[in-house]
């Protein structure tokens, strides 16, 4: 399959991966960072039939795995998890080579944010996972689920009723999980704007319009909150654009 020709929006060269990948990369890796990955069509539709899959293009695909390689730790909402039909993740031979490189373990972490825990410990998304995953939780989660789960995974508690985000970013930190690549889903997106705790935005539009029905990227309780972001660059191929924001310098250490 021909790789997709992806260039900068206001022309040029195609970018290789390794250009690409230098774009998304992080200045400094020790500080901690959470960059969030979503798809929406052209009118503001983040599912095509239930699924973000319907809304993918092969550059979506393409940017989605560069940015699997640059991060430590890959989270991901339980619901998410169950809709999207994750399994065991596993970078490609390119993607462990550049990461080992460049001092990186060769697959990054994949965890699971789940206050209910409603995730079945015997699931090839645990048994068959390269790297011990981990499940990030509450102190009030059923404790026979907790007990299940620390067998096949490292259980994270980050809140007593409601994952708190800035304590799961420092839970992750301590681990030396410092680059959090977080691939939705809306409820998470909506936790992390509300409590003010993402620092950039990657969203693919795509190049179709759902009409109405679909949701947003975002979904949760009404925060009344306005999260100003700066636009890093944009990318184009074939109709699909695809955009890097970032917090502004000032607001992007975490507290």
């Amino acid at each position: 399959m021909t790789e997709p020709g992806i260039s900068l929006l206001q022309g040029g060269a195609t970018l290789s991966d390794d250009e690409i990948t230098d774009l998304y990369a992080v200045d400094d890796r020790a500080v901690p960072w959470l960059r969030v990955n979503f798809v929406s069509s052209i009118d503001g539709a983040g599912t095509h039939d239930a699924l973000t899959a319907g809304l993918g293009t092969p550059s979506d695909k393409r940017v989605f795995d560069i940015l699997r390689r640059l991060c430590d730790v890959v989270l991901v909402g339980a619901g998410t998890v169950r809709a999207e039909g994750y399994g065991p993740m596993r970078l490609d031979e390119p993607a462990v080579r550049w990461r080992r490189e460049h001092g990186l373990p060769d697959q990054p972490v994949f965890a699971i944010v789940s206050a209910g825990l409603e995730l079945d410990p015997a699931h090839r998304i645990f048994a068959e996972a390269p790297v011990r995953p981990i499940v990030v939780t509450v102190e009030q989660a059923p404790g026979e689920r907790r007990r299940a789960l620390a067998e096949v995974a490292d259980v994270l508690v980050a809140g007593a009723e409601h994952v708190d985000t800035a304590r799961m970013r420092l839970l992750l930190t301590e681990r030396g999980l410092t680059q959090v690549h977080s691939e939705g889903g809306p409820h998470l997106f909506g936790d992390f704007l509300r409590e003010d705790t993402v620092d950039e935005v990657c969203l693919t539009l795509s190049p179709f319009a759902e009409g109405p029905g679909a949701g947003r990227i975002t979904a949760g309780t009404p925060a009344g909150v306005q999260r100003p972001m700066a636009l890093a660059h944009a990318l184009s191929s074939d109709g699909t654009v695809l955009l890097r924001y970032v917090r502004p310098p000032v607001q992007a250490a975490m507290a």
